[in-house]
């Protein structure tokens, strides 16, 4: 630990961390509640995000009424609101926690490949459950991960720290080169491409109709690690009694066309989503870049 990080500046963070920590050592169903709770109150004073949550619904759920669509929106926040408190149990409590409360369906798709000595990308997204599905993966597999630094520092190492103990590798979302060597050398990379980073790096592809920017980062480092690219899902029961984690057949990908391989990966997503589709960061400004370059980032957002 850098000693810096035990300056008096930082220990209203630390109080934080502690407090975090005790937290997760309520009853399972007592997290979930609270989650609930934060999730109905950010739906409540968050009227920026709860704008980006409902034009998304309008995007993407046209055929729903006016009212369905603030249903859905109200549910997105109470899942996204227990997904943080998930994000608390994942960095504070070991996997096996809740070991006993998870289904894992299709993992030995993944084990095979192993035994082959195949690289295997997991090709998540950003489900309200993110974390606590990574946490939960390794009950199962050695999983390599990526991740973006977290802006305060004590927070970030915590993170950096909790996932240390949980995954054989964490990689800053950047390093390219060793999510390849990862692959390369058989073993399992964790990796999402849902998100809106930008006309670099993407093609626009449809994502429930509407084109996307999507990175193609997901077919050149399955390529360099000649890897199989597997999706995976992480949903929440309807009961909130547990979690099924669930490894799906290998996609075409790489086809050689970036643009078909992006398309693929979308319409994958496309389909889970509209199973479950409020378990999902719809709070993201997922069509912010349009394809026409003068056009303005965020229109479609615009109140």
């Amino acid at each position: 630990m850098d000693k810096a990080l035990m300056h008096p500046k930082h220990w209203p963070a630390w109080i934080g961390v502690g407090l975090l920590a005790a937290l997760t050592r309520l009853p399972f169903a007592w997290l979930l509640g609270l989650g609930k709770g934060l999730g109905l109150l950010a739906h409540r004073v968050a009227g920026g995000r709860r704008h980006i949550a409902l034009r998304n619904m309008e995007l993407c759920f046209p055929e729903k009424t006016d009212e369905e669509r603030t249903q859905l929106v109200r549910q997105i926040f109470i899942d996204n609101g227990i997904g943080l408190i998930e994000t608390f149990i994942a960095w504070f409590r070991d996997p096996a926690y809740l070991k006993d409360r998870t289904e894992y369906v299709g993992f030995e798709k993944v084990d095979e490949a192993l035994a082959r000595g195949q690289g295997v990308m997991l090709l998540g997204a950003h489900y309200s459950m993110l974390d606590l599905a990574g946490s939960l993966s390794t009950n199962r597999l050695a999983v390599n991960v990526s991740y973006r630094p977290q802006d305060n520092p004590v927070m970030n190492y915590v993170m950096e720290r909790n996932r240390a103990r949980l995954y054989d590798t964490c990689f800053t979302r950047k390093d390219i080169r060793g999510f390849i060597r990862t692959l390369k050398q058989g073993k399992v990379l964790w990796y999402a491409q849902d998100q809106d980073f930008g006309r670099k790096n993407s093609v626009f592809v449809d994502f429930f109709g509407i084109p996307a920017a999507t990175i193609t980062a997901t077919s050149r480092i399955a390529k360099a690690g000649q890897a199989l690219v597997m999706p995976m899902t992480y949903f929440r029961k309807e009961d909130n009694s547990g979690y099924v984690l669930t490894v799906y057949d290998p996609l075409p990908i790489p086809s050689g066309d970036d643009e078909e391989d992006a398309r693929i990966a979308n319409a994958f997503l496309e389909q889970r989503l509209r199973e479950h589709p409020s378990q999902y960061l719809w709070l993201h400004k997922r069509f912010k870049t349009r394809p026409d370059p003068n056009e303005k980032k965020g229109l479609l957002y615009k109140r």
